[in-house]
């Protein structure tokens, strides 16, 4: 591995100097939470851009809540060592950024009510998450977990297991990637990613009370949507064969990005190809990331002085 710097308790080192105890409690019960968000990198103006800092990291001080980490730093503070992170890293390409808090403590028992509370925040370049600009899903039959379980809203890796199961289902049946019910039958999310579906002019979405994430990438694609293109957004449950009658699916995500669904349970969705209003919020987001819309600089921040 070329030579990477992360931020750990405080200080911008090397990664090779970081060591995390086989005993953590995160990694021997899941009691950590993270963000992902990425930094876009534009060609033409040999800038890097932080996309939606203040967002993801306002979502991640929630999550620390429920969690009862406590962490020494305001969202601005996040934002500071994330910008001199990538300068440090001097990173030419879109990078994703990955903050966790955890409980370091080593003593046995899953609790959370200790005050041994740690961050660490490492980046690594990421283009195309899947490497495919369309997508063929299924239902999974693993059910999402609920807000009085193990929280959607909140991005705790201990749930990442259900993704994972849900994942892992579908792939090996050849699919590409999987959707979610909830437990009433209502489609919630992706594994990693929100959902949109579009039907008779209106861009239809699950709420926060099906057990969604509420995604950042969700957010934006809901602007956009209203905004610069004049769509009804709605957000309503959505049933399973719902999907087989629209007329357009896409996955959202700061991973996914904007992605379009072509087939679900083996049903074409619409004519079996990407459809028109995905296609124009997708333009629209990579020029909103990239900086090339001046209406949405608020968004990005640059990371290189220019």
């Amino acid at each position: 591995m070329n030579e990477s710097f992360v931020f750990y308790q405080g200080k911008i080192v090397e990664e090779k100097e970081v060591s995390i105890s086989i005993r953590c409690k995160a990694f021997n019960y899941g009691l950590a939470c993270f963000e992902g968000i990425r930094a876009y990198w534009d060609e033409e103006s040999e800038q890097l851009y932080a996309f939606r800092l203040k967002e993801h990291y306002e979502r991640f001080l929630q999550s620390c809540k429920t969690l009862n980490i406590k962490l020494p730093y305001t969202v601005d503070d996040l934002i500071k060592v994330t910008i001199e992170l990538l300068k440090k890293n001097n990173f030419r390409t879109t990078t994703y950024i990955r903050p966790i808090a955890y409980k370091g403590a080593d003593k046995i028992g899953p609790t959370l009510d200790d005050d041994d509370d740690r961050i660490v925040i490492y980046c690594q370049p990421l283009g195309s998450y899947t490497g495919k600009t369309e997508l063929k899903v299924a239902v999974t039959s693993w059910s999402r977990v609920e807000d009085n379980m193990l929280p959607p809203r909140t991005k705790a890796t201990a749930a990442y297991l259900n993704s994972g199961l849900a994942s892992l289902e579908v792939i090996r049946k050849g699919y590409d990637e999987a959707i979610f019910l909830t437990r009433s039958g209502h489609v919630c999310e992706g594994p990693g990613e929100n959902i949109f579906m579009v039907r008779k002019g209106k861009l239809i979405t699950p709420p926060p009370s099906d057990n969604i994430l509420e995604g950042i990438t969700r957010d934006t694609v809901m602007l956009l949507a209203k905004n610069e293109l004049g769509i009804e957004v709605v957000e309503r449950s959505i049933t399973r064969t719902e999907l087989y009658a629209a007329d357009e699916l896409f996955f959202s995500g700061t991973a996914m990005e904007v992605t379009p669904i072509i087939e679900v349970d083996d049903r074409v969705v619409g004519n079996g190809k990407p459809g028109e209003i995905s296609a124009k919020i997708k333009k629209l987001f990579f020029e909103i990331t990239t900086g090339k819309n001046p209406k949405y600089a608020h968004f990005c921040i640059p990371v290189y002085e220019k």
